[in-house]
């Protein structure tokens, strides 16, 4: 058995951890690149977030503006679509794309698109398990190395089915996604956002938005499997 301060397990991290790198400078570097790209429409992205909006009856969901650089999200419990400063005041067809893309949540949220109404129940417990899911597994790691097995392998355990609540919220987050670029990008082609030779400028960018939730997700596979093995060392004790 390996040494407590050892863990040769990391090693099943690597290709999720390069992969998430590899997403994340994806998605900085393909919306910098379109962000100087001016949608010849002229929307900006507040523009196109109220019209969709208002075009389907959700006059009561506001449109505000957050500070955080990539900060774009929609709260369905505020019922407000927050765009970053650039993507806010940006006629570009990345800031059209992102603005559309967080407003197709809050239609999935009116329209109770399923994946979504699952992933919001999960959300306490995912949020909730991800929080506890470490300290309960390395702790009952500490009382098996320690002798006491039964009640390490008990906490390790907990650890690991608190961890798997983190892991479904992370994969019903992909269909969700998927499917508001998806609305995304329809929105904004029918409704004269986007010329047909800027669409595919648009959808690149949300293409690497989606590999970050989709390198988060390996992320988090690749680190149950770390939690499984771990335990599974510790259970061959003498």
């Amino acid at each position: 058995m390996f040494p407590l301060f050892f863990d040769p397990t990391w090693i099943l991290l690597l290709p999720a951890l390069i992969f998430a790198m590899y997403a994340q400078a994806k998605v900085q570097s393909t919306f910098a690149r379109y962000l100087r790209v001016p949608a010849r429409a002229g929307y900006t992205g507040a523009q196109v977030a109220r019209q969709i909006l208002d075009r389907a009856n959700l006059h009561d969901v506001r449109v505000e503006m957050t500070h955080r650089h990539l900060g774009d999200h929609y709260d369905p419990r505020q019922r407000v679509v927050r765009l970053s400063p650039e993507v806010y005041n940006g006629r570009s067809v990345a800031s059209v794309g992102v603005a559309a893309h967080e407003t197709g949540h809050a239609l999935q949220h009116a329209r109770a698109y399923v994946p979504l109404s699952i992933r919001n129940s999960l959300f306490p417990v995912a949020a909730f398990g991800s929080s506890a899911a470490f300290p309960l597994f390395f702790i009952g790691l500490l009382f098996g190395s320690m002798g006491s097995w039964d009640l390490g392998y008990s906490m390790m355990t907990i650890g690991i089915w608190f961890f798997i609540a983190a892991l479904a919220f992370q994969i019903i987050t992909l269909p969700v996604e998927f499917d508001a670029s998806a609305r995304a990008m329809r929105l904004l082609t029918t409704g004269g956002y986007l010329a047909a030779d800027e669409a595919p400028k648009t959808k690149a960018v949300l293409t690497a938005a989606a590999l970050t939730y989709v390198a988060a997700t390996a992320m988090a596979v690749a680190q149950l499997l770390r939690l499984l093995v771990l335990r599974g060392m510790f259970s061959q004790r003498d």
